[in-house]
């Protein structure tokens, strides 16, 4: 079963996040997480542009995840206010199911030992 924790997001400043990061933030409140086509690959989150070339991305949206691996990981034993949680927690490249790149993102597994390459989660 996947768990989904509801958070929020803020931007000090006023921003216009265009028709790539919109569909991303918008599918985000969905409950959804969109990757773009980018040839071969699934980029996520998405761009706007080809990071090898430089072309401009198709609006070609997939849906990935929401369950991926852990690529790479790292413990943050004392959490600042700037952090997501406010308790020890790893932060991980995770690869999410459909995607081709990975996407940091906050793991809560209680301990370093929780943490793997290889793990699943969600």
């Amino acid at each position: 079963m996947t768990r989904f924790i509801e958070s929020t997001i803020t931007f000090p400043y006023k921003r216009s996040l265009g028709p790539v990061v919109g569909a991303f933030m918008t599918a985000l409140t969905e409950k959804k997480i969109l990757g773009i086509r980018c040839q071969d690959a699934v980029l996520v989150p998405p761009m706007e542009w080809d990071p090898a070339t430089g072309a401009e991305l198709t609006h070609e949206f997939v849906e990935v995840g929401p369950a991926g691996t852990v690529e790479s990981w790292t413990w943050v034993v004392r959490p600042s206010d700037q952090h997501p949680l406010d308790h020890p927690f790893g932060f991980a490249l995770v690869r999410l199911d459909g995607a081709t790149t990975p996407l940091l993102h906050a793991v809560d597994a209680g301990t370093p030992e929780g943490m793997s390459e290889g793990m699943r989660v969600a």
